[in-house]
């Protein structure tokens, strides 16, 4: 960049709406995917000035959607989900307790290092969630607070995405954003190469045992022992019962015939908040787990009510109710083996967001009844069916545990208990491993393309009956694809617009000359701040382009720089902005002030080892 680019008008409306993609980003207005969406359409419509052909040509607009990039990420996904189906993830927790032990050191390092060797495959959100009842079941096992283990756990996950080029979004994403980037190098620049699947393996492997040593060595310090949510110490209903308050003693009543609650329906006497939860009904000899609220009830009908037994009593005695003091109808289907209680968390990509229990239609849809939300250090319990749903709450469910693993399957929500599940295929195991041996096998000893390996193991999983089609499509996660196509053209309008190349200059020009090493840095920072404020995938959209037009300002490997960022945007651990952190912080009972504490040495911590090892290995 010898010559001094001028700004031009195209440049202005590119950054223009760059501004605007970081305030939706960081206001949160809409959902980012929904933001990512109209900024691609925004993209579009420029090509309606009169004539002006837009920003991004209307023949590049929907790439993204057919990308490699956002394919290999689906394919991902979707072999993530066929590897848990198995019930490999079972095998694995078996495994943990076996070797980890009781003490605490120990325990975090075979479930760090588990944790992040498996998100190296797969995506870091899939991993945390996967491991969330794992690292519980290995909690009350161990008699180990959960907030000592959950952000050791996700702090790999996030730091085991670094370990492949398949590990994460914005190292996935590298390689399309080089070869899009190639085909606007100025004349007589060498294109860059693009990056193979474990080019950034001992940059990972480096980043993962520097996480765990520091748990290790630092953890007693910087982790919280979490006093409001207590451990689970022997029984479930124990556990239910100190952490929710919740009486998990079920009871039968029958209405009688005086009863003023004849004609009435379940919502009218689900006011009792903790005193009571009508848990089940029999009504015109149906029975019926979770009955929906709008269920009226007759002289004669049977319901199942969990509470206190004084509380229980002194409800029945006031609304006409008989009750007794042990189970008979209901003895079958509320049996432990049957059905109990279950935590559930609300993902930070979650469709429930905002959302009340009513909207979701909670009994109807996933037969379970709500008794409590814990919300960062709050026990809510009144008022639950008008409760706005927000991420990283914690939901109290009572049901069937055969409806649960509806929840299983459900993008929306990450269930944290372990609970018995009977809708895994064991016998299938040895064709998830083949699928998943493929598909990498494909990737080291083939040619086709990244996306093309991918989906191959992908639909051998469905071909082979390891997933049923439905439950593939359920695994998932479209609002980070959408998000990553329509972020694609942002980029590309960046690029062709010579709009990162004049900010390059401008940088440039601001540092005066200085080490290559000091530039890198920079950039570094840089993308850890914008991924704290931003998703990674529009951080690294956003600054690949920049980055690749520093390198060439000052002679530099353009494809190094690039890779500077795409693991930099996985430098997400003071806030819990980042998916796998909002998904641990309500389960661990953690506070924005424990990412800090915990977050800003791992920070520090990441940017040294990234920056060293980038220049000793490239």
């Amino acid at each position: 960049m010898t010559e001094s680019l001028p700004l031009t008008g195209e440049m202005i409306a590119v950054m223009l709406i760059l501004g605007l993609t970081i305030f939706l980003f960081v206001s949160e207005v809409v959902r980012v995917d929904v933001a990512a969406i109209s900024i691609m359409v925004l993209l579009g419509l420029t090509s309606l000035v009169p004539g002006y052909s837009g920003l991004v040509p209307l023949e590049h607009l929907f790439e993204g959607y057919s990308s490699n990039a956002v394919i290999s990420i689906i394919a991902v996904m979707i072999i993530g989900a066929g590897l848990d189906k198995t019930g490999v993830m079972s095998q694995v927790a078996g495994k943990i307790l076996k070797y980890g032990g009781e003490a605490e050191g120990r325990v975090i390092s075979v479930i760090s290092v588990t944790v992040g060797v498996i998100s190296s495959f797969m995506q870091n959100i899939g991993a945390a969630a996967l491991f969330l009842p794992v690292v519980s079941r290995i909690a009350r096992r161990g008699n180990l607070p959960i907030s000592r283990l959950l952000m050791p756990m996700g702090f790999c996950a996030i730091l085991g995405g670094t370990i492949t080029m398949v590990g994460s979004s914005p190292l996935i994403l590298l390689n399309d954003l080089i070869e899009s980037s190639n085909s606007t190098l100025p004349p007589g620049t060498v294109p860059m190469d693009t990056f193979s699947l474990f080019s950034v393996t001992p940059i990972g492997l480096v980043l993962l045992a520097g996480g765990v040593l520091y748990f290790v060595v630092l953890g007693r310090v910087v982790l919280p022992v979490v006093k409001d949510k207590p451990q689970e110490s022997g029984s479930t209903l124990q556990y239910f019962r100190e952490v929710y308050g919740i009486q998990g003693d079920v009871y039968e009543a029958r209405v009688g015939r005086e009863s003023p609650l004849i004609g009435g329906t379940i919502s009218d006497i689900e006011e009792a908040g903790r005193d009571g939860w009508i848990v089940a009904v029999r009504n015109r000899g149906e029975i019926r787990v979770a009955p929906r609220g709008d269920t009226e009830l007759d002289a004669g009908t049977e319901l199942a009510i969990m509470g206190r037994w004084g509380a229980v009593e002194d409800f029945c005695n006031a609304n006409g109710l008989e009750l007794k003091r042990r189970t008979e109808i209901f003895t079958e289907v509320l049996s432990a083996t049957a059905a109990g209680i279950a935590e559930v968390v609300i993902p930070p990509d979650s469709g429930f967001i905002g959302k009340t229990l009513k909207d979701v239609s909670l009994r109807q849809r996933y037969g379970a009844t709500a008794l409590a939300v814990f919300r960062v250090n709050e026990v809510l319990d009144v008022d639950l069916g008008d409760l706005q749903m927000q991420a990283g709450d914690t939901l109290v469910l009572h049901g069937r545990w055969r409806d649960f693993a509806r929840f299983s399957n459900n993008r929306d929500v990450a269930v944290v208990t372990d609970m018995p599940r009977d809708d895994t295929r064991p016998e299938k195991l040895a064709f998830a491993v083949f699928a998943f041996s493929l598909a990498l096998g494909l990737i080291l000893f083939s040619d086709i393309r990244l996306s093309l390996a991918l989906m191959t193991g992908a639909a051998f999983m469905i071909l082979s009956g390891v997933l049923r089609i439905e439950e593939a499509y359920q695994s998932i996660g479209w609002q980070s694809v959408f998000l990553l196509a329509s972020l694609i053209p942002l980029g590309l309008a960046v690029e062709v617009t010579g709009t990162a190349a004049w900010i390059a200059q401008q940088t440039l020009t601001l540092l005066g000359d200085v080490p290559l090493w000091v530039l890198q840095a920079a950039l570094a920072v840089l993308a850890t701040i914008f991924t704290l404020l931003m998703s990674n995938v529009g951080a690294t959209v956003l600054l690949v382009p920049l980055a690749i037009n520093i390198a060439i300002g000052v002679g530099a490997n353009p494809a190094v720089f690039a890779l500077t960022v795409a693991l930099a945007t996985s430098n997400s651990f003071l806030i819990p902005t980042h998916q796998v952190n909002a998904l641990i912080m309500g389960p661990g009972g953690y506070h924005v002030k424990d990412f800090i504490r915990a977050g800003g040495v791992m920070t520090v911590l990441f940017l040294v080892v990234v920056i060293g090892m980038l220049n000793l290995v490239f």
